[in-house]
């Protein structure tokens, strides 16, 4: 097997990038970075021949394309099966899929509104009866798993899972924006914070001088 190459964009405001390259190293799986900055001549240039849809992130292996991070959990989950990319026991699993799911596709108030921004604070900002309503259902489904399936660790499932690589982007948002978070939560989002890749993103995120204005709404120079 060839080594894998994970395509992605700007570290500070790239969340689905974050989901796919946390899931690979999060795991432990040897991958070779591409990183193509948004906006840019490197972006307009090879994006074409990296990605099918023309968006990130996108896992090469063995030489074909895997695109949109649910297809590439799966296909990690697939390929790694040691890793445990999803919990074993069967409830835990379809939980973690589903929550996993569930972000994939939803939560677009507190995406437009919030933004991620590694590097940027900017609390208070953002927040309206929508993104409240989006925090109230994240906030449910992280309890549960925690109270349902926590134990052994301090992640939603206890040890790491995809499901924990899909809702990085949300923690970093909430202390981007200074979201107040009750003790299961917030204590969930130290956890994810602390992770060691987590942190090496970040600090990749915070080094990046690149300032794309659409992804900065609450920047002053841009009011």
């Amino acid at each position: 097997m060839t080594k894998p190459t994970l395509v992605i964009g700007n570290k500070n405001y790239a969340s689905w990038s974050l989901r796919g390259w946390l899931l690979l190293r999060g795991f432990g799986v040897d991958f070779d970075e591409v990183q193509l900055k948004f906006h840019t001549q490197g972006w307009r240039e090879n994006i074409g021949r990296w990605s099918p849809s023309g968006l990130v992130p996108v896992l090469w292996l063995d030489g074909e394309p895997v695109w949109d991070t649910l297809a590439i959990a799966e296909t990690v989950a697939e390929r790694w099966p040691e890793k445990q990319v999803w919990p074993r026991e069967a409830r835990a699993r379809a939980a973690a899929r589903s929550i996993s799911a569930e972000v994939h596709a939803g939560f677009h108030a507190l995406r437009e509104a919030m933004p991620m921004n590694i590097r940027g604070s900017y609390p208070g900002r953002g927040l309206s009866p929508e993104v409240a309503k989006d925090i109230d259902r994240i906030v449910a489904s992280w309890t549960m798993c925690r109270e349902r399936f926590g134990q052994g660790g301090a992640l939603l499932f206890g040890a790491f899972t995809a499901a924990d690589a899909f809702y990085a982007p949300v923690a970093t948002r909430f202390v981007t924006y200074g979201v107040r978070l009750p003790d299961v939560a917030r204590a969930y989002v130290d956890a994810v914070l602390a992770l060691p890749a987590l942190q090496e993103w970040s600090a990749a995120a915070r080094a990046e001088r690149e300032v794309i204005a659409a992804e900065e709404p609450y920047a002053h120079r841009y009011l």
